[in-house]
């Protein structure tokens, strides 16, 4: 009896330090970490304007919208468990018209957006092509991972006016944590994504937003650039005012802007050279560079954006109007958009 006790008794002691090691580590009801799952959005998908026949470049995998500036695609998403981070990984490529010149050779914005019932859009990256180079980037999204599952619809755009003009591929990288936690959002949603954006004659946009029970903690993702439709100052190059306010009142206010265009000369090689020796690719602008992904600004509004309903309002003050001489019409806009999280 003593000699079967003993392996008995060795065996119930190892299961003890098994379970208070799981306890100690957080892994008691936890999965550990496995490879990463890579879901497709775009690949090769061609961004073009094509007013006569935008279905030119449509495939099986993705169709054109707004004459071929939008390619969009519906995937169904597998259930994730909240856990881990989320990736977004980004390659968009100009389209050679010959062996010296691209055919779209411009710095253009662009999104990648997620479309689901009940909400706003979620712009889950926003870019700007560089001048006729290619652009590779890897943002993280962990932000929107309760978005990610079931039906879900993909958009990619780019603002040109040439046909073909991009190849874009796109892929979500789902990376389970290591043991200790993971960052990821209870619940996410939608806001704010004003089509065309803030402009003088409306500068600001409001939304009703409803957070739900036991919310402790609620950021929003705020992504905005300065833009004008003439390439000269405001707003692209003389920053405004972006102000928040939460059931009217005031809660948050910034200027965008970027100092760094010039650590991405490399990526714009059709970029001009001035008589000053100055490139174009490296004036400051109002929040974003040619070739670089516009990063979120993440704002805590915990204190404001309680359990229940709101309003979540967004302007630009002094946004530049269009001169009544100018038979153009030319005249500074922002392009924003503003998704919320929460943390029980």
């Amino acid at each position: 009896m003593k000699i079967l006790a003993r392996p008995r008794a060795l065996s119930a002691v190892l299961l003890i330090l098994a379970a208070l090691l799981l306890i100690l580590t957080g892994c008691g009801d936890r999965v550990l970490p496995s490879d990463p799952e890579v879901i497709t959005l775009f690949r090769s998908a061609t961004v073009h304007f094509t007013p006569d026949d935008s279905t030119l470049f449509d495939s099986p995998f993705a169709s054109a919208r707004d004459k071929g500036r939008i390619m969009a695609t519906y995937l169904e998403m597998p259930d994730t468990p909240g856990l881990g981070h989320v990736t977004l990984r980004l390659a968009v490529r100009p389209i050679r018209k010959d062996i010296r010149n691209m055919v779209d050779r411009w710095d253009r914005a662009g999104w990648i957006r997620l479309v689901k019932p009940g909400m706003a859009p979620v712009e889950m990256v926003r870019f700007m092509t560089a001048y006729g180079g290619e652009i590779s980037h890897e943002v993280d999204i962990t932000h929107l991972a309760p978005l990610l599952t079931g039906h879900c619809e993909f958009e990619v755009f780019i603002d040109t006016w040439v046909s073909p003009a991009w190849k874009v591929d796109a892929d979500l990288v789902f990376t389970p944590d290591a043991v200790g936690g993971s960052n990821a959002p209870a619940w996410a949603a939608g806001a704010l994504f004003p089509e065309g954006g803030l402009t003088a004659e409306k500068p600001e946009t409001t939304a009703e937003v409803i957070i739900p029970e036991h919310t402790r903690w609620v950021e929003v993702a705020a992504i905005t650039t300065g833009h004008c439709t003439d390439g000269s100052d405001a707003d692209e190059f003389i920053t405004k005012d972006n102000v928040l306010l939460v059931d009217g009142v005031e809660v948050y206010r910034w200027r965008p802007w970027r100092d760094d265009c010039e650590d991405f000369r490399t990526v714009n090689p059709y970029c001009a050279k001035w008589a000053d020796g100055s490139w174009s690719s490296d004036y400051s602008r109002s929040g974003w560079c040619p070739g670089d992904v516009a990063d979120p600004m993440f704002i805590d509004l915990s204190d404001w954006l309680t359990p229940g309903r709101h309003s979540l309002t967004w302007k630009v003050e002094d946004i530049r109007p269009k001169d009544p001489e100018d038979t153009e019409g030319h005249h500074g806009y922002w392009r924003i958009s503003a998704s919320i999280s929460g943390w029980r």
